[in-house]
């Protein structure tokens, strides 16, 4: 339970959901997404679901880069951080 609960309250959790999400809803996409143009429907209906679909897709890019470029950012500051540096809050081993 407590592992669990460290991997949500980690600081990578909410950009690695929502670049998983991402990587879904492509894939289901790639698989499936010309099915509606195959099927006989009015043109407005068409219509309404091609501008979902449009707006779907450009959030899921913008969401999608968006974190990528945070997980990237993230884990390049953890590299780049010296290895006896700690972080604000606690202290140091020999403080008292």
């Amino acid at each position: 339970m407590i592992s669990l609960r460290r991997v949500f309250r980690s600081q990578y959790f909410p950009a690695a959901v929502a670049l998983t999400l991402v990587i879904l809803f492509w894939s289901v996409g790639m698989l499936g997404g010309l099915s509606l143009l195959s099927r006989s429907r009015p043109p407005l209906g068409t219509l309404a679901w091609l501008l979902f679909v449009y707006a779907s897709v450009v959030l899921s890019a913008v969401v999608g880069l968006w974190a990528a470029i945070d997980l990237t950012r993230r884990l390049s500051r953890r590299r780049k951080r010296p290895s006896g540096c700690w972080r604000a809050g606690h202290r140091a081993q020999g403080d008292t």
